[in-house]
């Protein structure tokens, strides 16, 4: 099996996902994953689509992710590592599809608007 290279975003978060044949070593931007993702939470998102497929320890995968927060980062991996199992096997889209695993989650921070203190929150109005 060659390398599976495979794209996932999240807000402004970019994942670049290489996926190989290995015994489950997980390495983000060049560091172990547990220390990239500290949290339980962050460490369970990222290895939802191997539980989800029984591939926990198959294969190796290299990480390179930028942008955004830890949240958006983890769940952009998330994204690319599904699509990558995905194309690797077409029966894991049945597994990771009614999770959602496989969708691109749209929602981005809406822009400042001028004349405004936010995007939709006014200045406070008076009257006199």
């Amino acid at each position: 099996m060659e390398v599976i290279h495979k794209i996932g975003r999240r807000k402004t978060a970019v994942a670049r996902v290489y996926l190989s044949e290995g015994k489950g070593t997980i390495t983000v931007n060049k560091r172990a994953f547990a220390d990239y993702f500290p949290t339980a939470t962050l460490q369970y998102k990222v290895q939802q689509p191997f539980t989800l497929t029984d591939s926990e320890n198959a294969f190796d995968v290299k990480i390179n992710v930028f942008g955004g927060g830890i949240t958006g980062q983890a769940e952009a991996v998330r994204l690319a590592i599904s699509r990558a199992l995905c194309e690797l096997n077409e029966e894991h889209r049945s597994a990771l599809k009614p999770e959602g695993l496989l969708t691109r989650d749209p929602r981005m921070v809406e822009r400042k608007k001028f004349g405004q203190k936010k995007a939709r929150k006014k200045f406070q109005f008076s009257k006199r």
